[in-house]
């Protein structure tokens, strides 16, 4: 097996495993397809034992990050199970409640905004105070944002500023952490994805259809795709890349007056 990536032998932390089409599900996989060894957390014991057939022998914590305390347990019990040191960590998590559906952004509710953006954007930060005694002085975390075209609150109601603090918080740990390690910190913002997760946003899947649209190769991505490249991010190959954030759309980020578009845009309405 070809070893190009430098990933063999080495331990990551994916955390925000949920289902087989969760975009942390496929980095782990791949992953481990380069012989790298990965230590899964989930949200909950529910969860955990509805991956079980799946995650068989492996290494599997569980952490609610709206628990307090609960990431700082999580890094202990990592430790404490002889899987250090660590050599990247994965940070794939973000939920907004859309019980309500989208709403005027100026509406959105204070308590709504708290929960997403400690979820979402916050727990980046306290995965990386915790797990910083256990990473190695080069290590790589990877955390999945969104491409440009996907912030809008018409297709993902208030989740577009707190990616952007996300995106913004990414970049803050790698100034912070170049203290005293060279620990990298980096994004991928990926186009619209076919997950469990994005099925649960009101009329996305109207976004999904027009977004492929707009790719040039008129195919939206794989979860596959957005995995490989943080393969790439979490890999020594990646070195030169810190507090960046990579783009992955397919290109429909630099097709916005693609003719096609533009002429059913413009068709007169009856």
């Amino acid at each position: 097996m070809s070893d190009f990536l430098q990933l063999s032998g080495k331990t990551f932390v994916v955390v925000g495993v949920a289902n087989r089409k969760s975009v942390a599900w496929f980095i782990a996989q791949a992953l481990e397809e380069q012989g790298a060894k990965v230590v899964y957390s989930v949200r909950s014991e529910t969860r955990k034992k509805s991956l079980e057939a799946q995650l068989a022998g492996r290494p599997v914590y569980v952490c609610d990050m709206e628990q307090e305390g609960g990431v700082e347990r999580l890094a202990a019990e990592i430790a404490v199970g002889g899987h250090g040191p660590l050599h990247g960590l994965v940070h794939s998590i973000a939920f907004a409640n859309y019980s309500e559906g989208f709403k005027p952004f100026h509406e959105t509710k204070r308590a709504d905004y708290l929960q997403a953006t400690a979820i979402s954007s916050f727990s980046l930060v306290e995965l990386a105070r915790a797990f910083k005694p256990h990473l190695v002085k080069n290590a790589s975390v990877v955390t999945i944002g969104i491409s440009s075209l996907t912030v809008t609150p018409d297709n993902y109601g208030y989740m577009g500023p707190i990616k952007a603090a996300l995106e913004s918080t990414s970049r803050f740990l790698a100034k912070s952490f170049s203290a005293d390690s060279e620990v990298r910190f980096n994004v991928v913002g990926a186009g619209p994805l076919k997950t469990s997760a994005s099925a649960g946003i009101p009329g996305y899947l109207e976004s999904y259809l027009y977004t492929e649209k707009l790719t040039f190769r008129k195919r939206n991505l794989s979860t596959a795709e957005v995995a490989h490249a943080a393969l790439f991010l979490l890999s020594p190959r990646s070195s030169g890349l810190n507090g960046t954030t990579l783009v992955v759309d397919a290109g429909l980020g630099s097709n916005f007056y693609d003719k096609d578009i533009v002429r059913l845009a413009m068709r007169p309405e009856r």
